[in-house]
């Protein structure tokens, strides 16, 4: 499958993990394969928590920022832009996290976004002003 040549472009590889999860919705059942490559030299039993760690990671943040924010419809692509708008969208993101009030973290930004004293109130809690 690789060939002699590419495998030198891993020389830092150490551990291949597979790992096989089965998800049951409804009646019908599901099987996939995920392959984890790691530079890590570690015991087995390290690499389920740092698996559930990443995807935590990307449940928490990167899943939160698509729905919210609709990051990866984004087509803001030139100079520093990408990474200005990301820091800024996770700013806001924490900012509406903070909020007490109930409602989604989606329509708490539409929230704002129509109602100056609402988006003052996210503004204020934060300690921003």
């Amino acid at each position: 499958m690789f060939e002699r040549a590419s495998i030198k472009r891993w020389t830092g590889l150490q551990t291949l993990i597979v790992e096989q999860s089965t998800r049951q919705l409804w009646n019908k059942t599901t099987v996939s394969l995920r392959f984890f490559l790691s530079s890590l030299n570690s015991n087995f039993a390290d690499f389920p928590g740092s698996i559930r760690s990443h995807w935590g990671v990307e449940n928490q943040l990167h899943w939160c920022l698509d729905v919210v924010f609709s990051e990866d419809d984004s087509r803001i692509r030139k100079d520093h832009a990408p990474r200005n708008m990301t820091i800024l969208r996770r700013l806001a993101l924490n900012l509406l996290r903070q909020d007490k009030s109930s409602g989604s973290l989606k329509m708490k930004r539409y929230h704002a976004g129509l109602n100056n004293n609402f988006l003052l109130q996210v503004l204020s809690n934060s300690g921003i002003f």
